[in-house]
This record gives C-alpha cells, structure tokens and sequence, in this order.
C-alpha cells in the first residue's frame, strides 16, 4: 500500500502505524500521545526524549533538547508505547525503551511530587496533622488534602466532614480534592522526617504545584483518570 502524504507543519510529526503492517504513517501534532493519537493539552502528557546513548528518557520538566514524543499520563500506555516500538518512529531514531520505563517514570513523577511537597512546606503552604488540617478546610484555604493510605478511618472521616462543611456552607458544586496516594511506610521511606498521615496543600503557587503533581501521579497510576480537580471549590475573592 501506498504512504498516504500531507504537508507536515512544523509543529508536526510523522510516525509509522503497523497495526496492520500496511506500511501507512500517522500525521500527528507534537501534543498528540503517540499511542492513543489523541490530541490533548499538555499537562495532561509526558514528553519523551531520546538520551545520548540511544536510550528513551522521560522529560517531565519538557525542557530536554531535541526531538520529542508525547504520550497521555497513563503508566498502561507508556508500557505499551515500549512495547510496539512507538517511541523509535516517533523519535525518528533508533531509540531503545527499557522494559522498566513505565517505572521508572512512576519513581520520577513520585520524586518530583514530594520535592514539590517538601518545597511548600518550606513556603508554609503543606502543612500536616489532623487538627491543623481540619481548621485549614474549614478556613477556606485548602487546595487539596492528603491522608496516607492506611490512615485510620475516624481521622479521615473528620477530615472529610470539614470538606463536606466547606462545600455546603458556602453553597459550591466541587469538593475540596483529597489524594491517598501512599501508605504511612512509603511515606516514611520517600519523605523521612517530613512524612505525614494527615496534610494539606494551601493556596499559593507551591501548594498549586503540589496538586498539578498529585494529579498526575493519580492519572499515571490510574489509567489516565484522576478524580481530583485542579481547582479546591473555594469561591472567588
């Protein structure tokens, strides 16, 4: 079968599709997962790269040189993208995934979040401990809450009323965002001394960095939904 062609913009890249083996090419935009070909923004994606020696490395700060591939925040995907050999068509180079890429970009999007984690606590705005967050939500100045994954109920469950009271007080259709993304173990091995069972990202450009990388790292985890929103349902000032 004969190439399809079209013009190629600048902004554009040709991959190979083989799902057939018919030898036909895709005419995507560089913000288009080489995987899905869906076209989407770019938070919503990750960009690749292809290193020096010919290896494919994720590039979540999206500031290495060079030609790159974008593929939607979903670990399934990444994997696949390994798998069929997406990566050297798009990349138009004869990269080479390693089989453990779809992890090691889940340890790098977990770094980044508890750098980012660490940072707004220095900046006050991730704070922890169970009364201090529940007197946060009940301030209006939460943007997302945290629990570790094995939090016992009962602290969860009152943190959960100070959202619910926020909400319906201040008459809001969005809930006040709430991640459990590690248990108190893992947290204790990524975060040491800073480690929590109860936290809050508040309002400021490091607590609204800690939600962007929070929402990732659930979208990653979780086919590419996160059931969290970037917003914390406070109402306009």
């Amino acid at each position: 079968m004969a190439l399809r062609q079209a013009p190629i913009a600048s902004n554009q890249t040709t991959i190979d599709i083989d799902d057939e083996d018919d030898g036909s090419e895709l005419i995507v935009n560089d913000r288009t997962c080489i995987v899905t070909r869906e076209a989407t923004q770019p938070e919503m994606l990750i960009r690749f790269v292809a290193g020096p020696d010919g290896r494919v490395v994720p590039d979540l700060k999206r500031q290495l040189p060079g030609r790159g591939c974008w593929i939607k925040a979903d670990r399934a995907l990444v994997e696949k993208a390994a798998a069929k050999k997406l990566f050297a068509r798009a990349l138009k180079t004869d990269a080479k995934a390693d089989a453990e890429l779809g992890a090691l970009v889940e340890r790098l999007i977990t770094a980044d979040l508890v750098g980012m984690m660490n940072m707004a606590r220095k900046a006050g705005q991730f704070i922890s401990g169970a009364m201090k967050v529940d007197a946060a939500v009940r301030s209006g100045a939460v943007l997302a809450v945290f629990h570790a994954a094995d939090a016992a109920a009962d602290g969860v469950r009152k943190i959960d009323q100070a959202r619910k009271a926020w909400v319906l007080g201040n008459g809001l259709e969005e809930d006040i965002p709430s991640f459990s993304l590690f248990t108190g173990a893992e947290l204790d091995e990524v975060m040491g001394q800073n480690a929590f069972i109860h936290a809050c990202a508040l309002a400021g450009q490091a607590g609204e960095g800690v939600v962007k990388r929070a929402n990732m790292l659930e979208r990653y985890r979780n086919g590419g939904q996160s059931g969290a929103r970037s917003g914390a349902g406070r109402p306009e000032q």
